[in-house]
């Protein structure tokens, strides 16, 4: 059993969802991550609020509404990419792209009014612009994902 990093909620974020939109170039409703947390050279911590009003909900599942799985997965990869992006001086000429999933598990449903909490870690340093990562996603103090990731730095065309 993971034990749940200790996160301030009311601390001011490192970025609001308006600083993430200047790094990402996620827009909504694809736009997963609403706060970055905390920001250090080895590990980055996000912040997801799953409200109803998510355009997923309608078709997944109307009686019961669940997040889907693979969206949990991109929400993480957001984050993970606003940790590889952090690491270059001029992020806004840089953009990120996943190379590989592993290991993915999905141990609890996230339903609407959840908060998931998503912290990455590096699992080797990054050389070349490949970033190697493991991703663990909680919603209060349960593991509901994890997965490793590896991601590529890339300059934009």
């Amino acid at each position: 059993m993971m034990k749940v990093p200790p996160f301030d909620l009311l601390k001011e974020p490192v970025y609001d969802v308006q600083q993430i939109q200047k790094i990402l170039p996620h827009r909504p409703p694809f736009l997963l991550i609403d706060r970055i947390l905390e920001l250090t050279d080895d590990y980055i911590v996000g912040l997801k609020n799953v409200t109803m009003n998510e355009p997923f909900f309608v078709g997944h599942f109307p009686q019961e509404p669940v997040m889907p799985g693979v969206l949990q997965i991109e929400a993480m990869a957001q984050t993970g990419g606003i940790f590889v992006l952090s690491q270059v001086p001029d992020p806004e000429n840089y953009i990120t792209y996943f190379l590989k999933i592993d290991e993915a598990k999905f141990r609890q449903k996230v339903v609407p009014g959840d908060t998931i909490i998503f912290t990455l870690e590096l699992t080797s340093p990054v050389r070349r612009g490949i970033c190697n990562m493991r991703g663990v996603a909680y919603v209060g103090n349960k593991v509901v994902t994890e997965a490793n990731l590896m991601a590529q730095i890339a300059k934009k065309q």
